[in-house]
């Protein structure tokens, strides 16, 4: 069965959505996708799939898929190009976070003049996003990031590898096609570290003090749904229900962390900007490590966590050596050592305390919180 939801971007969510693709572009008079992906992807199976759902609708598909690692801005100008010289008219983007996260700054910058940089979020005197976007529909493959759903496309300097956000509403996909099964494909250690991040997403989303009710009670029923399937779908690639879950709960991550991120976030951009660390697994390293300096702040919180995993304890505690435990199973390192050092400490703690997700951690951080708790890490 397929259901569909608008939250508020229109989803078709269920096993054989996919198989609608072609037929939706055909309704809006659509001929020439560009279909966006990750090198990987441009030669498994999903990608096969979507390719021949277009072709089987009469679509005429180009394939851009210079995409790896943590998406940087010369693939999304790379992208631009390939759009433009081989006259599409809309855009297919396929995979988890990076490949989503380009196809969405490819559409920005179609119509959009100037560098993509100059529509950095918050940055003194950014252009407004106010131009034409070409439709775009969003593919997931993961369960991580929830870009799919995301107003905003997270891109790196090529030389610096800092991150940049690149935000506007008018950057949502116009509809998303979430079909469990066409994440059976990704192996288990991939499966994991997405799904990680699934659960961080909900977790900081949660915790975050902004206010925000509507997002608590979404973050919560994520929490609910990763405590559930996420091991499950690491353990039993198609296992059919898990991986629905999972990707209900990156999409739930996505939408509730509007409500803001925290301390977690910013120790794994630091991790990605230094390490060029995939982001997901850098959350999932990090993520009982930096919790725990939030839980003296908000220890109710964090019993309402473990209630939500429906662990045996709902000592606020408890939450925290459940997400320890859970990395052990899911085969994540439980810290840094062996990863990083402590020539890496200053430069870690110069990029976190710059980040722009621990202002609304429940409990103020600074320089020398990270310092503890990336020097804890280290340990481990």
């Amino acid at each position: 069965m397929i259901h569909r939801f608008s939250f508020p971007t229109p989803i078709f969510f269920g096993a054989g959505a996919r198989n609608g693709i072609g037929d939706h572009l055909k309704t809006k008079n659509l001929k020439k996708p560009l279909l966006v992906t990750d090198r990987a992807l441009a030669k498994l199976a999903p990608c096969e799939e979507v390719k021949r759902v277009l072709k089987n609708s009469a679509l005429e598909v180009s394939l851009y898929s210079e995409i790896w690692g943590n998406p940087v801005k010369s693939q999304v100008t790379a992208g631009v190009q390939s759009y433009k010289s081989n006259g599409c008219d809309c855009i297919v983007g396929l995979g988890g976070g990076a490949a989503l996260d380009v196809a969405k700054a490819i559409a920005l910058m179609i119509h959009h003049p100037g560098d993509l940089f100059d529509y950095e979020d918050d940055m003194p005197g950014a252009l407004p996003v106010d131009k034409e976007i070409p439709y775009w529909i969003a593919i997931p493959t993961t369960a991580g990031t929830g870009s799919e759903v995301g107003r905003s496309s997270v891109i790196s300097d090529d030389e610096t590898h800092r991150k940049k956000i690149i935000f506007s509403p008018r950057m949502l996909a116009q509809i998303v096609f979430a079909d469990p099964e066409l994440t059976f494909d990704l192996p288990p250690k991939m499966t994991a570290a997405t799904g990680v991040d699934a659960l961080t997403h909900c977790v900081e989303a949660y915790l975050a003090k902004n206010y925000h009710p509507i997002c608590d009670g979404i973050a919560l029923e994520g929490i609910k749904l990763c405590a559930k399937s996420l091991v499950k779908a690491t353990k039993d690639g198609k296992n059919l229900e898990a991986r629905s879950d999972m990707l209900l709960a990156s999409m739930m991550g996505a939408i509730a962390f509007q409500k803001g991120l925290g301390v977690t976030h910013s120790c794994a951009h630091a991790l990605g900007t230094v390490l060029d660390m995939h982001h997901g697994l850098a959350n999932g390293i990090m993520i009982d490590h930096a919790l725990s300096y939030n839980l003296e702040t908000v220890p109710e919180k964090f019993s309402d966590m473990a209630q939500a995993a429906k662990l045996k304890s709902t000592d606020s505690k408890s939450f925290i050596n459940y997400l320890t435990a859970l990395k052990q199973d899911l085969g994540i390192p439980n810290g840094l050592k062996g990863i990083a050092t402590s020539d890496h400490l200053k430069a870690l703690c110069d990029i976190a305390i710059e980040d722009a997700c621990h202002p609304n951690n429940p409990r103020a951080c600074t320089r020398e919180s990270f310092e503890g708790i990336f020097k804890r890490a280290l340990e481990v």
